[in-house]
């Protein structure tokens, strides 16, 4: 009796907060929607809020991080199932060269900032790959909510995004040379067996054009099946991904894209659809959780700063990337805008440089702190850059 009441107890505190954090959620989109802004900066403003630094409700950053590290999968998923592959392959040239010139221009400017404070080449070297990697996560969400991701300028976006998550591989195998912990000839094998076997698959759903899965269509009725079958068909490919020592998120978009080059999958979109919404939810969540008020208020000068540097220099660079391949300007600017933030991917290479002792802990929790307010500003910098651009 006695562990009942206990449990019952913990039960209800446990679902207190999670009616509490639904609450807030809404209170935040509902206000945010007053002025226009997108669900994804209530979210991570949710999370400042419940976070340590605020009401302290959850404390267990670890599992809210692996949740979010599900919802990413998931939306990335979803993302690939709205991408047509061949109209991707198209944009091979923006994709693989604007990126290169994108990463050498960021790792320019870190450069010049790294004279001035004395750094050497290896943290000049990592901090310009992590400003270069921008946001799938969010820029393709926007994209989609402004019904701009089949436009030109939105599959040049997307194909940059792709390259970027293919190109993270080489960065971590870096950022561990750099720290004198070399990757074995066991795990270069496997990544490039794994990428060899991705690419494959892109030009054999290229030449294919559209394929049946098999048995696919006898689950056309069979909507509990439906459910763990999509579930089969979104983390099976990230799971292999993983194996090979790619990014799980890179397998999910991939796997979107193979769903919706296949017949009759049209069903996966909505058995997956609540799981989505919740844990992308989560996912931002735990970014708005890694902003430290403490850190962020002792620090400010200097992360406004980077904030701007960042930027700037990111939108700089990327809107010149973009004309040169053929965008107008007004298209470029607003292109630049979509990629000025810092993307999910660099939390991994920064706390892989970490681990590795390429940056300290002050400049790892600088690093993750400008990052985290980069994804939150994104939505903003974007409006701001299109009313601009409109006037």
């Amino acid at each position: 009796m006695i562990i009942n009441s206990l449990f019952l107890a913990s039960g209800s505190n446990d679902m207190f907060t999670i009616v509490l954090v639904c609450f807030i959620v809404i209170l935040a989109a509902v206000l945010l929607k007053l002025v226009k802004q997108p669900y994804i900066i209530a979210y991570m403003l949710t999370g400042i809020l419940i976070g340590k630094q605020g009401l302290k409700l959850i404390t267990n950053e670890d599992l809210i991080k692996n949740l979010g590290e599900f919802g990413l999968i998931l939306l990335l998923f979803f993302i690939g199932m709205e991408i047509n592959i061949s109209n991707i392959f198209k944009q091979w040239k923006t994709a693989l060269f604007g990126t290169i010139f994108q990463i050498l221009g960021s790792i320019f400017l870190i450069g010049l900032i790294g004279l001035f404070f004395n750094w050497n080449f290896n943290r000049i070297l990592i901090l310009g790959f992590i400003i270069s990697l921008s946001s799938s996560a969010v820029v393709i969400k926007l994209l989609q909510d402004n019904k701009e991701s089949e436009t030109p300028v939105g599959q040049s976006i997307i194909s940059i995004l792709l390259m970027q998550d293919i190109l993270i591989v080489i960065m971590l195998i870096l950022s561990n040379y750099l720290g004198g912990e070399a990757p074995s000839t066991k795990d270069i094998l496997l990544q490039f067996v794994g990428g060899a076997f991705l690419i494959s698959l892109m030009i054999w759903v290229l030449r294919k054009k559209e394929f049946t899965i098999p048995f696919i269509k006898n689950l056309k009725e069979d909507h509990e099946l439906q459910v763990f079958i999509a579930l089969i068909f979104c983390f099976g490919l990230s799971t292999l991904t993983s194996f090979f020592g790619l990014s799980a998120a890179l397998g999910a978009f991939l796997a979107g894209m193979l769903v919706n080059a296949a017949k009759y999958t049209t069903w996966i979109h909505n058995s997956l659809h609540a799981f989505r919404v919740v844990l992308v939810a989560i996912f931002f969540l735990s970014i708005g959780m890694l902003i430290d008020l403490t850190f962020l208020f002792k620090n400010w000068q200097i992360v406004c700063l980077l904030l701007l540097s960042v930027y700037l220099a990111n939108h700089f660079i990327n809107s010149i990337i973009l004309y040169a391949f053929g965008r107008n300007w007004k298209n470029s600017v607003y292109g630049g805008a979509l990629l000025g933030q810092v993307g999910e991917l660099a939390f991994i290479l920064s706390t892989t440089a970490l681990t590795t002792n390429v940056i300290s802990n002050y400049e790892y929790q600088l690093t993750i702190i400008t990052i985290a307010l980069t994804l939150f500003i994104s939505p903003l910098w974007i409006l701001l850059t299109k009313k601009i651009i409109n006037f």
